[in-house]
């Protein structure tokens, strides 16, 4: 359902609509109070997934609670999240920064990986909801190497790529000019990829974040590691900002969602694009088979 006062419901509503109910052999669910989805028009009851909530609670974590727990049950092969609100969570005393990490807290994995997949471009930030000014002390060779090693297993497993590539940006401009512009490429991501290199994974790095994204670079690699949020978003969000999908990798379910938010200030008035919620659902879908769930 992802935050009520967002356009969350309506997509979701426009979404199963648009594909009838079902993605491919899969029936698509509902979750969350019915309520919220009826807003949106009328909802056929047997398209809502039971909540069995036992005691009032915040119906935002409600419903990721009850999605998640009928995917570890094996009840339900994949789930879509809609956009929450992260300020209204946190001062509700939620204490994560987002999905990501909470969805690698209910699932008991220690790293959770963020990917934006579009048509012609996947990204992965290896920090991401942290203060800019925070990233240089958050990265780590031993973070840039289990990251990557989780997304070369996604890009093989769940995208059917017999031996990914993956480019790896550097943190500074011009991936810091040989150490003349800050020596973390040369310290810690440089180390990181030659790790990677050695254990016979296809990894280029530390590349320059300013020219990895053109069309000709592009089609060198399948996926591109970036050192923090918006090194890897504004990219993805501009070349394929209604079709991006966020896929959360490391974890034991498939989830993936619209690579947009809440959107509140059109919100009730039937303005939402469901087509990044419809991309999302299929995509779940298709990881969901690939993984025979």
């Amino acid at each position: 359902m992802g935050e009520p006062s967002g356009i969350g419901p309506e997509v979701a509503v426009k979404a199963w609509f648009a594909l009838n109910g079902t993605c491919g052999k899969r029936p698509i669910m509902l979750v969350g109070p019915a309520k919220y989805f009826l807003e949106q028009g009328d909802v056929p009851e047997s398209a809502f997934w039971p909540m069995n909530r036992t005691a009032p609670g915040n119906p935002v974590i409600d419903s990721i609670d009850a999605a998640v727990n009928a995917a570890l049950a094996g009840d339900a092969g994949a789930i879509v999240t809609a956009p929450i609100e992260k300020s209204k969570l946190l001062e509700s005393g939620f204490p994560f920064p987002g999905h990501t990490e909470y969805l690698a807290k209910l699932t008991g994995m220690p790293r959770a990986v963020m990917m934006l997949s579009g048509a012609s471009l996947r990204v992965v930030p290896l920090t991401i909801h942290i203060p800019v000014a925070a990233v240089p002390g958050s990265i780590s060779r031993k973070a840039i190497v289990e990251t990557a090693e989780i997304v070369l297993a996604a890009l093989e497993h769940d995208f059917s790529l017999e031996r990914p590539r993956l480019a790896v940006s550097g943190l500074n401009p011009h991936a810091g000019e040989a150490g003349k512009i800050g020596s973390e490429e040369l310290q810690i991501i440089r180390p990181a990829v030659q790790e990677l290199r050695d254990r016979g994974y296809l990894v280029e790095g530390p590349l320059p974040a300013d020219t990895m994204f053109h069309a000709e670079a592009r089609t060198r690699y399948d996926a591109a590691l970036c050192m923090f949020h918006d090194q890897a978003l504004i990219p993805l969000k501009t070349l394929a900002f209604w079709e991006g999908v966020n896929i959360t990798l490391g974890l034991p379910i498939v989830r993936t969602s619209p690579d947009h938010g809440t959107a509140p200030d059109i919100a009730g008035q039937n303005k939402a694009d469901p087509r990044s919620m419809i991309a999302a659902i299929q995509l779940a879908a298709a990881i969901a088979d690939a993984r025979n769930l």
